[in-house]
């Protein structure tokens, strides 16, 4: 089981996107607090009333991780996560290798359907396509990343004796896919390498467009079932889980046994990667986060 440090959302409008501290900075303490992995999210026109609302602004997370790569040397670079339908797919594959080659072969494209209309609206992608857009995506994408020519005709994109590098590090690029349906779910076991299932408060299923998770015993057989089909493609699936207990920023020394207890039945359901995020407020607070996390949960697994 390893660690992924997410660089902490912006809420609202009022605050600057870069409060928990220099991006280049944080991530060169996360790598030394031994932190395996780093990522952002995505939204790229986000609605005000969504964000007074709840909702987060975020980095570029492809600028952004391309920006981490260069000042760290371990960490796995995540788009936790990416949504696809938003790019022409050759232009998402072209910035997914550019990372990875330039990183040395650490990006993973965390990869989604969305679910804002309004960003779709402003992209200029058709909702009710993200779908079949989605799945051209998983076909046009590996293609491009062979680094040899290559023609391909779908519903929305072609490409006619084309050739695309640079040729990533890796031979795929593993992508992780996000959501808890049966179609997402399906994806993952078919056609990717890791799953990063939501963790959907009540109530918002409707406006995420997918279920809930019904606690652990579904997340372990959910998990199980998609290693089985993934094991007849001779892949081993990532998977991430979210760490959202509020308590992690502010009482370390007092929970650390009920931290690790929850470590180790997330690990029983088969989760690989534990994602977490610090205090959003302040550089210090996110330092003095990410040292204490180290040292009381990273540290003592090595």
């Amino acid at each position: 089981m390893q660690f992924m440090y997410q660089y902490p959302e912006t809420n609202g409008t009022d605050r600057d996107m870069l409060d928990a501290g220099p991006v280049d900075e944080v991530a060169r303490a996360a790598e030394a607090a031994g932190f395996t992995g780093f990522s952002f999210t995505e939204h790229p026109v986000p609605g005000a009333r969504w964000l007074e609302s709840g909702g987060h602004q975020s980095l570029d997370p492809f600028a952004a991780l391309a920006f981490v790569a260069a000042v760290t040397t371990r960490m796995r670079l995540l788009t936790y996560l990416s949504v696809v339908p938003y790019r022409n797919p050759f232009l998402l594959a072209k910035a997914a290798a550019t990372v990875d080659k330039l990183s040395g072969g650490r990006f993973v494209l965390g990869a989604g359907t969305g679910y804002l209309k309004g960003e779709f609206r402003a992209l200029g992608v058709d909702f009710d396509e993200r779908n079949a857009l989605f799945d051209e995506a998983l076909d046009t994408l590996p293609l491009h990343w062979k680094g040899e020519p290559f023609s391909y005709k779908g519903a929305h994109f072609e490409a006619r004796e084309a050739i695309a590098r640079p040729r990533p590090v890796q031979d795929p690029i593993p992508i992780w896919i996000g959501g808890n349906s049966k179609l997402a779910r399906r994806r993952v076991a078919e056609r990717a390498q890791g799953w990063m299932p939501l963790l959907i408060p009540p109530g918002a299923e409707a406006t995420v467009r997918s279920p809930g998770l019904e606690g652990l015993k579904q997340l372990g057989e959910y998990v199980a079932e998609m290693q089985d089909t993934a094991s007849t493609r001779g892949v081993v699936l990532d998977v991430t889980y979210p760490y959202h207990d509020p308590a992690v920023h502010h009482t370390l020394d007092k929970d650390v046994a009920r931290h690790d207890e929850a470590f180790a039945e997330l690990i029983e359901a088969g989760v690989t990667w534990i994602v977490v995020s610090g205090p959003a407020d302040s550089f210090t607070a996110t330092l003095e986060f990410l040292q204490a996390f180290g040292e009381r949960y990273i540290t003592p697994r090595r």
